[in-house]
């Protein structure tokens, strides 16, 4: 009889952790994607390095639970605004402020998805990732 209460107990302790997990990758996420916007703001992208590392890892982890989502739109954000980043590069070399509008379009789409994101994981729901 005893049994279920500790798969309540095990399956809490779970959920925690991932929201503890979740809280900190987010506000590195969000530390970088405040710095982008902030002029002579950049932070190292270690910070950026070191939330998707967390992420990958810990993502196995949240499967067959809500949190599974917010993995995955952390790591999808990651990815899809480092390969904007990227094709968007040559517009500094060629022209400045195309290249100066684009990442800041960028950015504030990074911070977007960042806030979306933490807003839902603290109201205990799933996001949904039309990206």
């Amino acid at each position: 009889m005893n049994e279920p209460v500790i798969d309540v107990q095990t399956n809490a302790e779970k959920m925690q952790s991932l929201t503890t997990v979740g809280t900190v990758s987010y506000v590195l996420h969000l530390i970088v994607a405040v710095a982008a916007l902030v002029p002579g703001g950049q932070v190292s992208p270690i910070l950026l390095i070191v939330a998707l590392i967390i992420d990958m890892v810990k993502r196995s982890d949240a499967e067959g639970t809500w949190h599974a989502s917010h993995f995955r739109w952390r790591i999808r954000t990651v990815v899809i605004a480092a390969l904007l980043y990227a094709v968007t590069v040559p517009l500094w070399f060629l022209f400045v402020f195309p290249g100066w509008v684009a990442w800041i379009a960028i950015s504030v789409w990074f911070l977007y998805r960042i806030i979306t994101g933490m807003v839902n994981m603290n109201k205990g729901l799933p996001i949904g990732d039309p990206a």
